[in-house]
């Protein structure tokens, strides 16, 4: 029997993602793993904790889990004749500077603690990081059962039936071009809201307020582009715009109902501030499509989960820049490590 090192994406809030990652666990203890060794990291009010607390929550699911506390060390010879735990999580990836710096010292570290390597962590593959790119070239590896559900998924989105809409909003445009470029090449409509869709109704001469406006360069191809969708009214305090109005949100409800296709990442207003109404709103009305629909990205998955609406999707992804690279490029660090022998 093997000892498998489970990289997983159990970051603060952590519970959808544990919800998520649970399946995997219990086939390779029902399958037989001597033991299956969680690493993680967790980053919580821009601080990095121990991980005593997802350690007594993950105990709701495995009473007899054993917690490894402190930076992580070189496993000790007698550790498992010592401990006969099944599951065991060590603590906090980033204590020290080895999994960001991909330090190949820090993936033999990890390495010391199993026999194989499985990713489980779609969410963090992006990155290339020592327990994603390099602990998979010093063991023999496998993806993941919600790694390989995030790709079949989101893979959909290469060839996909029309029309097909793509909702992007959020903040912090750099990071979302890739994807706005790809999808004004495959999709019907892309809408542009949130914070960015500011930025686009401010280059098309449209006051945005006091709104923060990005510096950011825009090719003006891209932000007259005839399939670009920008809101068409909104909530305002302060002369910020802080929400899609009731206008904005009818017209996307619309599309989406007569979509085959939809794609939505990043939410319609600054929902955390109580400006829920366009999220809320048009996450309800996508309930009336039937079109194939995706929700990704870490505060819009939360706001669905806070309205208890995710049975109006087909699939929720456990990634917010994983997914955007994913889908602009078609791989990631992650992937591209386990496919070397």
């Amino acid at each position: 029997m093997k000892r498998i090192i489970l990289r997983v994406d159990f970051n603060w809030p952590y519970e959808y993602r544990i919800e998520k990652t649970l399946p995997t666990i219990r086939a390779l203890l029902k399958n037989g793993a001597a033991s299956v060794v969680l690493i993680t990291h967790c980053e919580k009010d821009g601080k990095i904790p121990h991980l005593n607390g997802l350690y007594k929550y993950l105990k709701k699911f495995f009473k007899n889990i054993l917690f490894v506390e402190g930076p992580i060390k070189k496993m000790p010879e007698d550790f498992f004749n010592r401990h006969k735990n099944r599951v065991v999580l060590l603590d906090n990836l980033r204590f020290g500077s080895g999994e960001k710096n991909n330090s190949l010292a820090f993936a033999k570290v990890l390495a010391s603690w199993g026999d194989c390597y499985i990713n489980d962590a779609f969410a963090e593959s992006h990155r290339n990081y020592a327990s994603i790119v390099l602990l998979p070239k010093l063991l023999p590896h496998e993806t993941g059962t919600l790694f390989k559900e995030e790709i079949k998924n989101l893979s959909r989105f290469f060839k996909p039936q029309h029309p097909f809409l793509v909702i992007i909003a959020g903040k912090k445009f750099a990071t979302k071009e890739p994807l706005v470029s790809r999808f004004l090449k495959s999709a019907d409509a892309v809408f542009i809201g949130g914070a960015i869709g500011n930025t686009f109704l401010a280059r098309r001469g449209i006051s945005a307020g006091k709104s923060k406006i990005e510096s950011v360069k825009i090719p003006k191809s891209v932000i007259w582009n005839n399939k670009i969708l920008l809101p068409e009214d909104w909530a305002m305090r302060n002369s910020l715009i802080l929400d899609a109005g009731p206008k904005t949100v009818e017209i996307l409800g619309e599309l989406a109902k007569a979509s085959k296709f939809v794609l939505w990442n990043g939410t319609l207003g600054l929902c955390e501030k109580g400006f829920e109404y366009g999220t809320k709103t048009f996450a309800k009305e996508l309930g009336k499509s039937k079109a194939y629909k995706v929700v990704g990205g870490g505060d819009t998955v939360a706001a669905i989960r806070k309205f208890k609406l995710e049975k109006n999707f087909d699939f929720i992804s456990t990634g917010g820049g994983a997914m955007l690279e994913f889908l602009a490029k078609g791989t990631l660090p992650g992937i591209e490590a386990l496919k070397e022998k």
